[in-house]
């Protein structure tokens, strides 16, 4: 059985790593297991020039693995291939009681939209993304949308939400 999933969606800048990296650490502290998923641009760079699996991935290697006694690390170059589809990475998600996810507005899961004054734009996702269920925003009062709308620093509420919409048990 896979883990259930529920994502986090925004425009950028609305503060999605920032309210991700806040349920993650409540999720925890509630003792559920929690893997993350995030989509990034085209060109982003986990490794930099110097770094020893740089070299070996500069040096053409399609796949290189590195571990440790503390943790491992998959880096796999997709060259003239298309991206990974979110069915194929959620596998890499491993065991857990949860997998969060930033980004990926157009997958079938549930979502909450973030809208925040700062980010790109505060016009509504949820009529594109047919998956939000909820809203958090910096700026709770002025929404106008039928979804449960929470207070983006309400994290206690939010992870109370989350936890009732997947049926998540404490483990």
């Amino acid at each position: 059985m896979s883990s259930p999933v529920f994502g986090l969606v925004g425009w950028k800048n609305s503060g999605k790593t920032t309210l991700m990296t806040n349920l993650i650490r409540e999720l925890t502290h509630r003792s559920f297991a929690v893997s993350v998923i995030k989509h990034a641009h085209a060109k982003f760079e986990i490794d930099h020039p110097g770094r020893d699996s740089f070299k070996m991935r500069d040096a053409g290697a399609r796949q290189v693995v590195l571990s440790s006694p503390r943790r491992f690390a998959l880096m796999r170059e997709l060259g003239d291939a298309p991206e990974m589809t979110f069915a194929e990475l959620l596998p890499y998600a491993g065991r857990c009681d949860l997998v969060l996810v930033e980004g990926y507005k157009r997958e079938a899961f549930p979502k909450i939209e973030i809208r925040r004054d700062g980010a790109a734009s505060r016009d509504p996702l949820s009529a594109e993304c047919p998956h939000v269920v909820a809203i958090a925003s910096d700026r709770p009062e002025n929404e106008k949308d039928q979804l449960p709308i929470f207070h983006i620093d309400d994290i206690g509420r939010i992870v109370d939400f989350i936890a009732a919409t997947l049926e998540l048990r404490r483990p």
